[in-house]
């Protein structure tokens, strides 16, 4: 069973119509029995890093997330449910993530230049670093789209691609079996759907 979480922020019901697309099913929840028997997880997320935090923990289901981390089970960050697998953000304020993957989230206004729009909104191609995991169907160059204004910061070995934004700016990351995507691949199209049905084979 795949279970996308439910903790009342994210594309819920985009992720489960590409996900149905590629004839994997998924159950939308807000179970934590639910999470704890599932055999792949999906953390969604949109808008600002502190209030989804606030969400994921206060609902009670930040625990079984992290418990099934530790068990193994692959788990997909997208979006805001990417940051939120990281230690921390400084996105008003600070605010305290999951932890999974040591690393921290801050403005891209901080590395980008001034004349650039933020958020970042549109198609962007991949710098693809690892043609494993989730980019085993995936092509150098592929085009998702993205929209933020925050992004993670970690050490290399855990960034499987970035993509150029007037710096490099992390697009993908991974540590063993945690997986996250800063972009939407449920709004990106073929690209978007073989990257979600390589997550589902991992």
């Amino acid at each position: 069973m795949i279970a996308i979480i439910n903790y009342g922020v994210g594309n819920l019901f985009s992720l489960q119509s590409s996900f149905k697309a590629i004839n994997f099913d998924v159950v939308i929840t807000s179970n934590p029995d639910e999470i704890l028997k599932a055999d792949k997880i999906i953390l969604p997320g949109v808008g600002a890093f502190g209030d989804a935090a606030e969400k994921l923990f206060s609902s009670g289901l930040a625990e079984p997330l992290i418990e099934q981390a530790h068990n193994k089970i692959p788990i997909l960050g997208i979006c805001v449910g990417m940051q939120l697998l990281f230690t921390k953000s400084f996105e008003f304020g600070e605010h305290k993530g999951l932890n999974l993957i040591p690393g921290y989230v801050d403005a891209i206004a901080k590395i980008i230049p001034s004349d650039l729009k933020i958020p970042q909104i549109g198609w962007n191609a991949l710098d693809i670093k690892k043609f494993d995991g989730v980019f085993k169907n995936s092509k150098q160059g592929d085009f998702v789209y993205f929209v933020h204004s925050y992004s993670a910061f970690c050490d290399e070995k855990y960034i499987t691609s970035t993509t150029e934004y007037g710096a490099k700016i992390t697009a993908s990351v991974q540590h063993e079996n945690i997986f996250g995507v800063q972009f939407h691949p449920e709004k990106s199209g073929d690209v978007g759907l073989n990257i979600l049905k390589a997550f589902c084979e991992v």
